[in-house]
């Protein structure tokens, strides 16, 4: 393993901090040792209205291993994630279920720290790279919605997006000479994020946790094995630039940064976008007359030469609101946890530094008083209207404040190309009954794998 590489990157400390009395809170522990864990896991969305609808929008829980609390709707929103008094610590809410996996990404970074990386990494998502990405997304989708077309008819969606999301950030982030090479990288991702929600935390033989502790040792290897070469270069790709980064001072990222970061980055590109994609396209196929929109809306756009040129992008307005709506309705992230750093009062209600603290994008994307028919797919409500009207912090599926994803714009730009090429060349149907349900944590996934029918047009 490389210098850089730490044993302690990939198996951190799991130091644990004081817990403050929290029995001032209402709510309840659950059940012993494990809480109200399963119960929030099986149904994140029931379990968080039946508990705001006994205690109020603020309640004590009990979840993997660790008493906390919930803060729900936008105001609890603005104040945790836009945090303007510095009092929560990203790091200590994800640490728990992350730091074994996904060591100091930058979601795992905190205050000046956080800010000193994130800036040297968002040389990775300017004007240039992304322009190179969008390239290398067009002639990915394009190839890859071609092979689709081979077996016309019913297929699985969720397995094949979720193929195709990896072959696709291999392309944009490590280059197109790497696709060929991913699959340990396929195998490793799933076990590292089946592990960050393991209720066994430790990796003893035989377990989820062991599995991820496994794969995250493979996809250290595999980037700590490339950063010379590509610091040497001059790629394209997210990878190369990241090699190349450099903090305010023009120190360059050491290896185990970049290995932490690319990471982090391949997991937040795929998995979530494997299950916006998915989002997308099945609330399509249950509203016709939406996907009929957005077909023409994508038939307006001409693109160039066969491929979603930049001045497409900024036309596909009704196609950006289906996504938005999609994310509103299945927000990749159901819920976002922190630790205060310090007393802090919310509402009335002292919350003691150390305590874990969640807010809840599912909960607040649901709220009727916020929402009208919350459980419809609407994408008129993200008309800039509609928009301008709500609370800033009542739309939250990529984050807020500081810690906002750095990434959303390439989300933005994969799931409009995505978009603009599929409702191209299909019409999507889902089998006649009542679509299987939604799993929704740690990231919303189908049950069945959403099987659909392609008819080729």
């Amino acid at each position: 393993m490389d210098a850089d590489l730490a044993p302690a990157d990939v198996s951190p400390s799991r130091s644990r901090p004081a817990r403050p009395s929290l029995a001032h809170i209402p709510g309840d522990r659950g059940w012993p040792i494990i809480g109200h864990t399963l119960q929030a896991l099986a149904d994140p969305m029931a379990f968080a209205a039946q508990r705001a609808a006994r205690y109020g929008p603020i309640y004590r829980r009990h979840m993997f291993g660790e008493e906390g609390i919930s803060l729900l709707g936008p105001e609890a929103n603005e104040l945790v994630l836009f945090d303007t008094t510095r009092s929560f610590s990203s790091a200590g809410g994800w640490g728990r279920m992350l730091d074994r996996l996904f060591p100091r990404g930058l979601m795992l970074l905190d205050f000046d720290e956080h800010r000193l990386h994130r800036r040297a990494l968002s040389v990775a998502f300017k004007a240039g790279p992304m322009r190179a990405y969008r390239v290398a997304l067009n002639r990915g989708i394009a190839t890859a919605l071609d092979r689709w077309g081979e077996a016309p008819g019913a297929m699985r969606f969720y397995p094949a997006i979720k193929s195709l999301t990896l072959d696709l950030a291999a392309t944009a982030f490590l280059g197109a000479g790497e696709v060929a090479e991913t699959e340990a990288l396929q195998r490793a991702f799933i076990d590292m994020v089946a592990a960050s929600i393991a209720v066994v935390r430790w990796p003893l033989p035989g377990t989820v946790m062991a599995r991820g502790v496994r794969g995250r040792a493979v996809v250290a290897a595999y980037f700590a094995a490339r950063v010379p070469e590509r610091r040497a270069g001059a790629g394209d790709d997210l990878f190369s630039h990241l090699c190349r980064a450099t903090y305010d001072d023009g120190r360059p990222l050491p290896v185990a940064d970049i290995v932490n970061h690319m990471s982090f980055f391949m997991m937040a590109a795929h998995d979530t976008l494997t299950s916006s994609l998915s989002s997308l396209i099945y609330f399509l196929a249950r509203h016709p007359e939406w996907q009929a929109r957005l077909r023409d809306e994508a038939g307006r756009v001409a693109g160039t030469e066969g491929m979603l040129d930049e001045a497409g992008l900024d036309a596909l307005t009704e196609t950006e609101m289906a996504f938005k709506e999609a994310l509103r309705l299945h927000p990749p992230v159901p819920a976002l946890p922190r630790r205060a750093v310090r007393d802090i009062e919310f509402r009335g209600v002292s919350i003691p530094a150390g305590t874990v603290v969640s807010v809840d994008p599912l909960f607040t994307h649901h709220m009727p008083e916020i929402w009208d028919a919350p459980e419809h797919f609407e994408p008129r409500r993200f008309t800039e209207a509609a928009s301008a009207a709500r609370h800033r912090f009542a739309f939250v599926p990529f984050g807020g404040g500081a810690h906002m994803c750095l990434g959303l714009h390439f989300a933005y730009l994969q799931a409009k190309c995505f978009a603009w090429h599929f409702l191209r060349r299909y019409r999507v149907t889902l089998p006649a009954g009542e679509p299987a349900p939604w799993r929704m944590w740690p990231i919303p996934k189908p049950v069945d794998g959403l099987p659909v029918h392609l008819a080729r047009l």
